[in-house]
């Protein structure tokens, strides 16, 4: 137990995610088996506990699974708040929960050797998993409020997608095609704000004008009989989204420029450092 290493997935990158996230589940194989055999064998007090142990250990399994998504977006993002629900707070208490069922009831094993097992379990989990993150990364930016830079990408990407289920309706493949274009191209961009949060201010109306304009349109499109759009109408609009794509490319470019012009102002500082 005393060479556990914690879980941190801004350091640990020798194993894979997926198999953190999935390792839980290899309780599952032999519990499932139990079950199996239980019910070939009409057992079925045996059968019982073994459902109740394979269930509980099937939620803990979920949980961490949810919470290790949740601790990586959390780590991955330059701002964001801590996840609500701590999943892995309920994973490690679910596993020391579902090892003493399955130690004192399928096990039929005393009470004590069971809450001893179901202890070691939880402290185990923790150690090797760590806890959820509970501090929101929120510091503001220069006279920009955090709070706004998320509640401006936030919103943004509700529009984005209300935009992709309105794709789906829709039937026509060039227009289905550019929009899948202008959509991944608005999320590029929104990747770059948030990772130098003080664009937010001039990309607000990128924001607010194009992704907005973007959802009003394509609204108006699925609500109509796509079969009664004339062809003029579709032209249209094919022109007027591979005019958002160019403006789109545009600002994706003004942004790469602005993080490079940003480099280059702290390299040329540090250089005045080291010489003085």
């Amino acid at each position: 137990m005393s060479k556990a290493k914690r879980y941190n997935p801004t350091i640990q990158k020798d194993t894979p995610l997926k198999i953190k996230k999935f390792s839980l589940y290899i309780f599952l194989i032999p519990l499932f088996m139990a079950v199996i055999i239980s019910l070939m064998m009409l057992e079925i007090k045996d059968f019982i506990a073994n459902i109740i142990v394979f269930s509980l250990f099937f939620i803990t399994a979920k949980s961490n699974s949810i919470g290790l998504d949740q601790e990586l977006e959390y780590y991955t993002k330059t701002l964001t708040k801590a996840p609500k629900t701590p999943y892995k707070l309920i994973s490690g208490i679910m596993l020391g929960v579902s090892t003493f069922v399955s130690v004192y009831v399928a096990g039929d094993k005393g009470i004590l050797i069971s809450l001893f097992l179901g202890m070691v379990s939880s402290i185990g989990y923790f150690l090797y998993f760590g806890f959820d993150p509970r501090a929101d990364k929120l510091e503001n930016i220069g006279d920009i409020s955090a709070e706004f830079v998320l509640e401006t990408l936030a919103t943004a990407r509700g529009k984005l997608s209300s935009i992709e289920e309105d794709m789906a309706l829709i039937k026509d493949v060039k227009l289905n095609s550019q929009l899948k274009v202008a959509t991944n191209k608005a999320y590029e961009i929104l990747t770059n704000i948030e990772a130098d949060p003080k664009d937010v201010r001039v990309a607000r109306k990128f924001i607010i004008v194009y992704i907005d304009g973007i959802k009003k349109v394509t609204k108006s499109y699925v609500e109509m009989n796509e079969n009664e759009i004339t062809e003029e109408t579709k032209t249209r609009l094919y022109t007027l989204l591979n005019d958002v794509e160019k403006r789109f490319n545009k600002e994706i470019i003004r942004l790469k420029k602005n993080n490079q012009f940003d480099l280059d102002v702290h390299i040329d500082v540090l250089q005045e450092q080291i010489k003085n």
